[in-house]
């Protein structure tokens, strides 16, 4: 049984959103950032994190990403799962609201995406 407390953040009850995983690393389109009505991403240089504090489980950004590294929380791909709490981390950088140029570096699963 999951106890919330009053104040508590998202991440301490439980609740993560939508997550960014490794599949950014590298990549870093930021398609997604345009769809997000909250400004919940976060530039973590060479990837992008949501931050579950401000993510509000639309789900728009998904279908906008062109490699496919955006999942809920619930639906991680195998071998993901700890790019929940990386993106609980989402805090320490700066928020992007505005996509850039994506980096497309040696580690991009698909520097051929959109």
């Amino acid at each position: 049984m999951l106890t919330l407390v009053r104040g508590a953040t998202r991440i301490e009850k439980g609740i993560m959103t939508y997550i960014v995983t490794g599949d950014c690393v590298d990549c870093v389109y930021t398609s997604c950032v345009d769809e997000c009505p909250v400004a919940a991403f976060h530039d973590a240089e060479d990837k992008l994190l949501i931050n579950p504090e401000t993510c509000i489980d639309c789900d728009a950004c998904v279908a906008a990403c062109p490699v496919e590294a955006i999942h809920a929380d619930h639906d991680v791909p195998e071998g993901q799962e700890k790019w929940v709490e990386i993106n609980a981390t989402a805090e320490e950088f700066p928020v992007i609201e505005a996509a850039k140029d994506p980096l497309k570096g040696p580690k991009c699963v698909n520097p051929n995406a959109a």
